[in-house]
């Protein structure tokens, strides 16, 4: 009996060394990069092109890089450009998936049921193959180099946004809807003066899912926003430091913590939003 106790006792502790050997070296592979972003974003030229990476800078207190990103990247612009296009994404892209999914939610029709099956299909093609005829549109449409265009195109509605909204929907009770309609009042009262603020948590996950992809797309910024000079946002500012003759890395990484800043701030200042959106958006109540 002593022996099958301690041997249990060995598993265990096999079992909790592992499993926190296993945490160790997530964090290590998660705090690396942003070590690296750190210290790289302090050195100078010459400290940079004779030095690796993770070797510290001789000042803490150079801060020439971070004017040099944000003067020679024109971020102040950058930053407008994105909090535009951020508010309008926002705003409108959840607008759109709420109203969806309180169509599919509350009325019943005939391919309610196929609608959502493709969405569900809509979910399996990469967004990448369908990026050809996406730019044939948006050139039809003359949205190309178009703050307006890119906007259109990134309030696009996601699926995942949608099906947050449905969930919500179906732990609301009709008889809300009924008893609204019963004292003369329209579907759209019924949705923005009734139901909609009801789904704050869902509106505060969809916001930060949304958010968060949208402050960070680089790929369709720089392929529909062509006029950097003109409509750049913050994920394209920095390229202007990239080029044939190399990449000036400590620069980049000066302007990447300036990009930090905001979403940081915003996220001490919301966080007890964020955590209860996203718990309430993770389960069925």
């Amino acid at each position: 009996m002593t022996n099958e106790i301690a041997i249990i006792k060995i598993k265990r502790l096999i079992l909790n060394i592992a499993k926190y050997a296993l945490l160790i070296f997530s964090a290590f592979v998660a705090l690396v990069p942003i070590v690296s972003c750190v210290i790289t974003a302090f050195k100078t030229d010459e400290e940079y092109a004779t030095t690796n990476v993770m070797t510290l800078p001789e000042s803490w207190l150079n801060f020439d890089n971070f004017v040099i990103a944000w003067q020679k990247a024109d971020m102040g612009h950058a930053f407008l450009n994105s909090f535009i296009v951020l508010v309008c994404v926002l705003a409108g892209s959840v607008l759109i998936s709420s109203m969806l999914a309180y169509v599919l939610n509350r009325f019943k029709f005939h391919g309610n049921t196929l609608i959502r099956n493709l969405f569900t299909i809509a979910t399996l093609i990469p967004g990448i193959a369908t990026q050809v005829t996406v730019y044939q549109i948006m050139t039809s449409l003359h949205l190309i180099n178009s703050l307006p265009g890119y906007i259109i195109l990134m309030m696009g509605t996601d699926v995942i946004t949608i099906y947050i909204f449905l969930q919500f929907f179906e732990n609301l009770p009709v008889s809300l809807d009924e008893s609204a309609i019963l004292d003369g009042c329209s579907y759209f009262g019924v949705f923005f003066k009734i139901l909609l603020p009801l789904l704050k948590p869902a509106v505060v996950t969809s916001a930060i899912l949304k958010g968060v992809g949208t402050y960070n797309e680089y790929y369709m910024a720089n392929l529909y926003l062509q006029d950097k000079t003109k409509y750049q946002v913050v994920s394209t500012s920095l390229y202007v430091f990239s080029g044939p003759m190399g990449s000036q890395y400590n620069y980049i990484c000066a302007g990447v913590l300036i990009t930090i800043i905001p979403a940081l701030i915003i996220f001490l200042l919301c966080q007890d939003q964020i955590y209860s959106g996203m718990a309430a958006g993770a389960v069925k109540g």
